[in-house]
């Protein structure tokens, strides 16, 4: 049947079309028209277009009623008022007779196709000025779900016809510069997916925090998705890499965590919802699984390239057919508008208690006193400058979220209504902490902090704090490599920018104390445990049938989350070098470590792979790195072995390695050696044989040339990396190993504070340097001097 101008089905839509039928409807019939053959999955309907609203303003007097209250607005009327008196009238306005029947038609046309009657259809509002660069009306007008007949879905036109004249959308249109009658508004109407029945959530096609475009971000809850944009609900988050995502033998979702999805949205009358509490199985499983997220990747991958920018994607999957859909697909328009070439850096200069943690938003810090709200209050009653502490936020705090130094909520994940809005806002924000409305009161001089990584701290007090602005256009190209230094999994992306050559340490270690942060041998062996560590490990890993399965997965993800952030640069990997004492303090790490006088050079490094008091926690280390490698599709991954005394104990390795799935040249495999014993630099020749390259150690090196422990107050004055008996070693090293065909490394401190050191790195043949990331542009400017002398 052929419709006219006033109803369109999404089929007959383009994005060309957002001055007919408003931004989401447009994008809505883009991905009709050309993702199908994609794999996106669109649900079918029709939009009514802007005449047609316009035709709605021309009936009955209402276009001249609303201008009277905008008059009225802007001779000072409370707008309150005026919005009210402006939905008073829309709602009381019939629909023009023509609309109705074209509305009704249409309607019975997705019947026929569904085959039943009065199918349950979602009625969204679409404005035509939203979703453009300069501005997001996103979010300001209503929709109604469930909407179940002819009659229902009429007043459902007209409350969505009357929800682009709520106080809020009113205020920002003011705000904004448009006039009021300007911004017309479409309705879309489309086939229910009852995710009531099983769960949504949002997708964004870049990292939101660091703006890494290698990543699509997917949160999940039960139920409808409203919560997840709310931030009612912690949700489930994966972290998918998009390069990998072709490969079908592969599975890059590099992180996965389970949220605590207290609440959910189902449907309650006339089109409206309610949240309900979830059941405890719904609260500790999870709304997708991975070949579920993975398809979503992809599509959010083909959307956005179809778009030719990074994408918001909202999607909903059906209890009733287990089918996934995309629901809405808007272009990102903050994280993605950064300037690539600057790094603005904030970092904590003071110390404090800290008072409350959560999830982190932006990079930046904030402080001011605590101004806490259960509800949004006039703005003359919140300090400009405050730190806004509430439960949850929707739009109608954001007018007082500008004002904020910072924001801090009990509830939401990254993509919170919270978390968006500060993004936008440029302001620091903590969300899902818990419980800041119990420990934050009123007037408490606060920091907040979220430039630490994933986790955002609020400290008592305020703290000092700098920040610096890194211009990356000018620095030099370099025959060294320049690489980083990186420990926290979370905090990989916000690097992404800096022009490194890829990892030259990652600590597997600190993966496993902050991500696992239980033994290794303590799954293996949970019999040795006590109560208490056993009731610790069994919290630990809630959720795991196989225990081991837990520590392999967290520590496969972090490897992976910092290999993916440098692909397909190399990422050196240090496989673990806890000391006794550091690994004793692991959640049921006692049993299993002896006491000894001086761990430093005690039971550490390779010695413990192959000896039958780690062997099994070793073989985890390996599995987890082989899931990273081999499932994962990150083989920029090189494994590199500390602290290994002999050629003897290196094959030994190597062969625990290779029973373990991990052979030398496997899969591309390198494997390196820590140089940083004496005995690595006498028998540099031997250890080559083994090893595919060196990575030097300075501290430990220079500790065991000189006899020092680098710890000791007493001898600080005597610990010297570049005594000659440390520099002379360097570069015996460095010539042997370029003989054999081996790359020499170094990783440390030193090239970062003494230029000097970095100018004899580089006359000495250096292959490659690896320094904190705060450090890499003054190393990189250094080794650039030193290669022009």
């Amino acid at each position: 049947m052929a419709l006219t101008c006033r109803v369109i089905r999404f089929s007959g839509i383009g994005r060309g079309d957002v001055s007919v039928v408003g931004g989401k409807n447009a994008s809505l019939g883009e991905m009709v028209v050309n993702l199908g053959s994609a794999g996106v999955r669109v649900p079918d309907g029709f939009a009514s277009t802007a005449d047609a609203y316009r035709e709605f303003l021309d009936t009955g007097g209402l276009r001249e009623r609303i201008v009277e209250q905008v008059a009225l607005l802007h001779g000072g009327a409370p707008l309150d008022e005026v919005g009210a008196a402006i939905r008073a009238a829309m709602l009381s306005t019939s629909l023009p007779v023509a609309l109705e029947r074209e509305l009704a038609d249409a309607y019975a046309d997705l019947a026929r196709e569904a085959g039943r009657a009065d199918p349950d259809v979602a009625v969204r509002s679409s404005a035509t000025a939203e979703d453009l660069p300069e501005a997001s009306f996103a979010g300001q007008q209503d929709t109604y779900l469930n909407v179940v007949g002819r009659e229902a879905l009429l007043g459902a036109f007209r409350r969505c016809y009357a929800s682009l004249f709520t106080d809020r959308a009113i205020d920002y249109r003011e705000r904004m510069g448009f006039d009021q009658l300007a911004v017309a508004l479409s309705v879309g109407v489309q086939v229910m997916v009852r995710s009531d029945l099983a769960g949504a959530g949002v997708m964004f096609t870049l990292d939101t925090e660091s703006g890494f475009p290698d990543a699509v971000v997917v949160s999940a809850a039960w139920g409808l998705g409203e919560t997840v944009v709310s931030g009612q609900v912690d949700p489930d988050e994966y972290l998918v890499f998009k390069p990998l995502l072709k490969d079908p033998g592969l599975n890059p979702v590099i992180h996965a965590e389970t949220g605590a999805k207290r609440r959910k949205a189902v449907y309650a009358d006339e089109g409206l919802t309610r949240t309900v509490d979830t059941t405890a199985q719904e609260r500790a499983g999870r709304v997708l699984d991975e070949a579920e997220v993975r398809t979503l990747a992809r599509w959010g991958v083909a959307i956005e390239q179809h778009y030719g920018c990074p994408m918001d994607i909202e999607w909903a999957k059906d209890g009733r057919t287990g089918e996934i859909f995309v629901v809405q697909a808007r272009p990102e328009t903050v994280v993605s508008r950064r300037r690539a070439a600057i790094l603005h850096r904030y970092r904590l200069t003071g110390t404090g208690h800290v008072l409350v943690d959560g999830i982190a938003v932006g990079e930046a810090i904030g402080a001011g006193a605590v101004c806490a709200l259960s509800t949004p209050v006039e703005l003359e009653r919140f300090p400009a400058g405050a730190v806004l502490v509430t439960g949850i936020t929707d739009p109608d705090w954001e007018p007082i979220m500008k004002r904020a130094a910072a924001i801090v909520t009990d509830h939401g994940g990254r993509t919170s209504h919270a978390a968006i809005v500060s993004r936008e806002l440029g302001v620091p924000a903590i969300v899902g902490t818990g419980r800041a409305t119990e420990l934050l009161h009123d007037g408490q001089e606060v920091t907040v902090c979220c430039a630490e990584g994933e986790d955002g701290h609020v400290y008592a007090g305020l703290l000092d704090y700098e920040q610096s602005e890194i211009d990356l256009a000018g620095l030099p190209r370099t025959r060294t490599r320049v690489m980083l230094n990186l420990a926290a999994p979370a905090a990989a992306f916000r690097w992404w920018q800096l022009p490194a050559d890829g990892v030259g340490l990652a600590r597997t270690e600190f993966v496993v104390a902050h991500q696992a942060k239980v033994h290794p041998m303590a799954l293996v062996h949970p019999e040795r445990l006590d109560p208490e560590e056993r009731r610790q490990v069994d919290a630990l890993t809630d959720g795991y049938a196989d225990r081991t399965r837990y520590f392999t997965d967290r520590l496969a993800q972090g490897v992976a989350r910092i290999a993916a952030s440098r692909w397909p640069d190399p990422v050196v990997v240090r496989t673990s070098d806890f000391k006794t004492n550091e690994y004793a303090k692991l959640v049921g790490g006692r049993p299993f470590e002896p006491v000894e006088a001086n761990p430093m050079i005690g039971w550490r490094g390779a010695s413990r792979y192959y000896s039958q008091g780690y062997r099994e926690g070793f073989a985890l280390e390996c599995r987890a790195l082989r899931q990273a490698r081999d499932e994962m599709g990150l083989t920029n991954v090189v494994v590199m072995i500390p602290f290994c005394r002999t050629v003897e104990e290196a094959d030994r390795v190597l062969a625990v390695m290779a029973e373990e799935g991990l052979p030398r040249g496997g899969n591309g495999l390198k494997v390196y050696a820590m140089a940083e014993i004496p005995a690595n630099v006498i028998l540099a020749a031997e250890f080559a044989e083994r090893f595919d390259g060196f990575s030097i150690g300075s501290n430990d090196l220079t500790q065991l040339t000189l006899g020092v422990d680098r710890d000791s107050d007493a001898l600080a004055h005597l610990f010297d990396e570049t005594n000659p008996a440390v520099t002379r070693s360097i570069e015996t090293l460095i010539a042997t190993a370029h003989a054999a065909g081996r790359p020499v490394g170094l990783c440390g401190q030193r090239p970062s504070d003494d230029p000097e050191f970095t100018r004899f790195l580089v006359q000495a043949g250096i292959d490659s340097i690896s320094v904190a990331p705060d450090s890499f542009v003054a190393v990189k400017q250094h080794v650039a001097a030193a290669e022009q002398d």
